[in-house]
């Protein structure tokens, strides 16, 4: 990144994550973008399945963020269940780009329609705890974003899935999810609700009867009779499913165990992002998955980094004072006629740069300084004068406050490096504005597969 060169233990002190080699290999299989909510990990999963495609490779991106702005920027009117075929992919050797919409409680349903007779389907999908359970059990969101992997990856139609992890409150909670939901079935509260199924018959109902006596006080009164005999209900049908949840769960989280797997873990320049993108590199370090490197999302830059913060702050006030940068003799006094010295000029261009986006840049701000240097004796307009100087030491100031902002980033990164030296990073430049379409997605894939990510 321009201007924020990398300390001891900046980035010259990690390897340089290389994306599209990871993009090439045909043994990667499944790519996971994970991260704390709000760091761009459905853009990063977008823009690395444009790239891939249009480089060869039969992709399909799922995504959880059910906002409609990547089905736009696919040029799709919606996102569900089912992966819908992109267009304007560019692609060569027969590349492909699908995307689809983790829609959970239709992939609860598909598992239990797949998994259980006709009728004993629709009596769990009527349940009034069922329909509660799969449309927003805490984990359930991320546990079922590991069952649509395991079904694609099944089907074997894509040679690469990338995966947008689900926008919790921590990171971690795609990996936990199937363990905390395998420890809510074998809960000994299921295990009571399932004992009067497997015991059938009068001699179940009287075990239920005892075993809902013991807890009617206290429960029945917090959940409500009615409600506990939904889950009982419940539980008695799924049964037979419960091992079928934990061994598909266990089958998946194999599969992010082995080598066809990379995961990137995606993080904004911030201390709460990159601490929970340590947490995550320590966990997948500790279970075993293939870690491809970390992607440090919306880095400012500056064109002028040259100019210190501390510089800029002065000039500005001097400006504000009324004294002048600088007031070498020899200068032009004419209106519109460039100084000879360069220095004034100098100030107003570095603070210039780095105002964004640049599209709002004054045209007249380059020239402000030496303007506002011309003497009154060569007949400029003092009021003219204070204008462009009050321009200028905003330009400076803003500068100034963009200069703070790379070095809090730089040391927030920085220390993430010096912790983890063995993880590889790339940086991505910040966008003056959101990605709306497929020449957005394919810009950020340029930025991510560039050196250091083109920032």
């Amino acid at each position: 990144m321009e201007g924020t060169a990398a300390g001891a233990g900046g980035l010259d002190a990690v390897p340089a994550l290389e994306i599209d080699p990871v993009l090439d290999d045909r043994g990667t299989r499944i790519i996971v973008c994970c991260g704390s909510g709000g760091v761009g990990k459905t853009t990063t999963a977008a823009a690395l399945g444009v790239r891939a495609a249009e480089r060869g490779r039969r992709v399909v991106v799922l995504t959880i963020d059910p906002a409609r702005r990547l089905a736009q920027s696919m040029g799709i009117d919606a996102l569900d269940n089912t992966p819908r075929k992109v267009d304007g992919i560019k692609g060569s050797d027969g590349g492909e780009l699908h995307a689809m919409m983790l829609d959970m409680k239709r992939t609860f349903d598909e598992i239990v329609e797949a998994h259980a007779d006709p009728a004993r389907a629709r009596a769990i999908l009527e349940n009034p705890f069922y329909q509660s359970l799969s449309a927003g059990f805490a984990g359930t969101q991320e546990y079922m974003a590991m069952e649509k992997l395991g079904q694609l990856r099944a089907r074997d139609e894509w040679d690469l899935i990338i995966v947008d992890t689900p926008p919790s409150r921590s990171a971690l909670d795609f990996l936990d999810a199937p363990k905390r939901l395998g420890s809510f079935l074998d809960g000994k509260f299921i295990k009571l609700l399932m004992a009067p199924a497997k015991v059938g018959g009068r001699a179940g109902m009287k075990f239920l009867n005892v075993g809902m006596s013991m807890m009617s006080g206290t429960l029945g009164k917090l959940l409500g009779g009615q409600f506990l005999r939904d889950v009982q209900t419940f539980v008695a049908a799924m049964d037979t499913m419960f091992g079928g949840f934990r061994t598909r769960a266990d089958a998946t989280y194999r599969l992010l165990q082995a080598p066809g797997t990379a995961f990137l873990v995606v993080a904004a320049p911030e201390r709460d992002a990159l601490r929970e993108a340590a947490y995550f590199v320590e966990r997948l370090a500790a279970e075993g998955m293939p870690l491809a490197g970390l992607v440090l999302n919306r880095v400012h830059g500056s064109g002028a980094a040259g100019l210190s913060a501390e510089r800029a702050r002065a000039a500005a006030e001097n400006l504000e004072e009324g004294r002048m940068v600088d007031r070498r003799p020899g200068k032009t006094g004419l209106r519109g006629v460039p100084a000879t010295s360069s220095e004034p000029s100098h100030h107003a261009t570095a603070a210039d740069s780095s105002a964004r986006p640049s599209a709002a840049r004054p045209s007249a701000a380059p020239e402000a300084a030496p303007t506002a240097d011309v003497t009154e004796e060569h007949g400029t307009d003092p009021d003219t004068d204070q204008d462009l100087a009050r321009l200028t030491a905003g330009l400076l100031r803003l500068h100034a406050e963009r200069m703070r902002v790379l070095a809090r980033e730089q040391r927030t990164r920085d220390r993430f490096t010096a912790l983890h030296p063995e993880v590889a990073v790339t940086e991505v430049a910040a966008l003056p504005g959101d990605v709306h379409d497929l020449a957005g997605l394919r810009a950020i894939g340029e930025r991510l597969s560039s050196p250091r990510g083109g920032s």
